[in-house]
């Protein structure tokens, strides 16, 4: 989708425009990096931050996407390992 206005360094709209590739992050946290708990892409998903970018009102689907991601990446990462659980911790800034 084209916005008004730039939308560079929104780094958590990634959430929504490639999914697959902050769930491949996330996975990589948890496989290779040995993560028990991963932090959710959220940190500037609040009103105030997205006012930056005229997109406060996507602030409930990008804290959506990004913790659905997350929990997706733990489950299937314990799933494979369920002696080792992994959790999801939420970021806000």
């Amino acid at each position: 989708k084209d916005f008004n206005m730039p939308v560079k360094g929104n780094n958590d709209l990634l959430s929504m425009t490639t999914p697959e590739i902050i769930k491949k992050i996330y996975k990589q946290y948890l496989e290779i990096g040995g993560s028990n708990l991963i932090g959710t892409n959220t940190f500037s998903s609040t009103t105030i931050a997205q006012a930056d970018y005229g997109m406060e009102h996507l602030v409930y689907e990008l804290n959506y996407e990004g913790a659905r991601l997350a929990r997706e990446a733990c489950d299937e990462v314990t799933a494979a390992d369920p002696s080792n659980p992994r959790f999801v911790v939420g970021a806000m800034g």
